[in-house]
């Protein structure tokens, strides 16, 4: 029994030295991987310049790396005019006419945070239920109505309300289109409630510019009227200098303040100029373009100097 495992145990080391053999009876090299991935460069020596190409990271390099679901190759895009591919941009004017105010508060939220953007000023949003809340009725009457609060707001403030309340008055809509539209609404308050986490009315959400939430007012008791106007002003001075901040931030990108001969401003960059037709594109990505001869005084001049900056007179 002895002589047999002992022949078993040689026949074993036998078959694996075989293994590591490769042909004609040489053994393999062993594939030696390196610790610092397929480069064999250590992290603290390679590349931290922005475009040296794909990271590195401890063991071994990546593949490169998958567009995310945002990124649209260059040939997906189709332009309506291959021979101008911004034709379609809205001009300035029609854009900067849209910004007009339609009444003290806003209906649509896509309107308000637009106008904030562009003017940098806090978007105040009232929750309210006009047909249910006595509370609502007070603080409009406290406060909202008042010609303090009224002139303060106008100057500082982008307001919305959303009104729980919803009226279809529109005479020119049939009863099938009212019925669409009061569905509509209805969805875009519960979306609004939801967003914010309303629970009840009033409620006031305060926004900066860049619609981030600087102040959440839930509730209203008669005799408040100071102590919210307080919480506005904090909240507006807070705003603004936030918004002071990021401009500043912008300015050193490129962007700068647009005007046009009725002295209406929009804060964008020069993305194309060509044969005397602008193409601006604002903070969040809106672009629109103009005519050099539609733009203020100081602003042709500006361009005038570049021109001159890059030898192109």
């Amino acid at each position: 029994m002895w002589r047999l495992a002992s022949w078993l145990l040689a026949l074993s080391f036998s078959l694996v030295s075989c293994a590591k053999l490769g042909m004609g009876g040489k053994a393999e090299a062993p594939k030696l991987k390196s610790a610092f991935g397929e480069t064999g460069i250590p992290p603290q020596l390679r590349s931290k310049a922005p475009d040296s190409g794909v990271p590195v990271v401890p063991g071994g390099n990546a593949g490169s790396p998958k567009p995310g679901p945002g990124f649209t190759p260059e040939e997906d895009i189709v332009f309506t005019n291959p021979d101008d591919p911004e034709a379609s941009l809205p001009e300035l004017s029609t854009v900067l006419t849209s910004d007009k105010r339609r009444g003290p508060w806003e209906e649509s939220e896509t309107i308000a945070k637009q106008r904030a953007a562009r003017e940098g000023k806090p978007l105040l949003i009232w929750f309210t239920d006009t047909a249910r809340s006595p509370m609502c009725k007070v603080l409009s009457q406290e406060l909202f109505s008042k010609p303090d609060f009224e002139k303060w707001a106008a100057e500082k403030l982008v307001r919305l309300r959303i009104d729980a309340n919803i009226q279809m008055d529109d005479a020119d809509l049939t009863l099938d289109e009212k019925g669409d539209r009061l569905a509509a609404l209805k969805d875009y308050v519960a979306r609004m409630k939801k967003q914010y986490k309303i629970l009840g009315q009033p409620s006031l959400i305060l926004l900066n510019s860049s619609g981030e939430v600087i102040g959440n007012y839930r509730g209203y008791t008669s005799g408040q009227a100071d102590y919210y106007m307080g919480l506005f002003k904090q909240g507006e001075a807070v705003s603004t200098h936030h918004h002071k901040e990021w401009r500043a931030g912008l300015e050193k990108k490129g962007y700068r303040e647009w005007r046009d001969r009725k002295d209406r401003k929009v804060f964008a960059k020069l993305a194309r100029y060509s044969e005397g037709t602008l193409t601006l594109i604002e903070p969040d990505g809106a672009r629109s373009r103009t005519r050099e001869d539609k733009l203020s005084d100081a602003d042709q001049a500006w361009i005038s100097e570049q021109k001159t900056l890059r030898g192109l007179r």
